[in-house]
């Protein structure tokens, strides 16, 4: 035997709950933990999306003194 209107119905809703649903935590704590670029000489915090101009950028007008692969040994050659 086959499902009814209320069986699909029941799962349709069931199935938008699932895809609705909002993510535990709050938006602050979810940016603060996508901050894992750390520039080596002043301490600040990057997004992970941050690109290279970005960093060397920072670098460059924070820390004149310094090469940029100093500020992000990881990221800048």
């Amino acid at each position: 035997m086959g499902g009814g209107n209320g069986q699909k119905s029941k799962a349709a809703r069931e199935k938008a709950a699932k895809r609705d649903a909002k993510p535990k935590g709050s938006q602050l704590a979810m940016n603060s933990a996508a901050c894992n670029i750390v520039c080596q000489v002043c301490r600040q915090t990057f997004m992970m999306v941050a690109n290279e101009t970005t960093l060397r950028e920072h670098a460059l007008n924070k820390h004149p003194k310094s090469a940029p692969s100093a500020c992000f040994p990881d990221k800048l050659t």
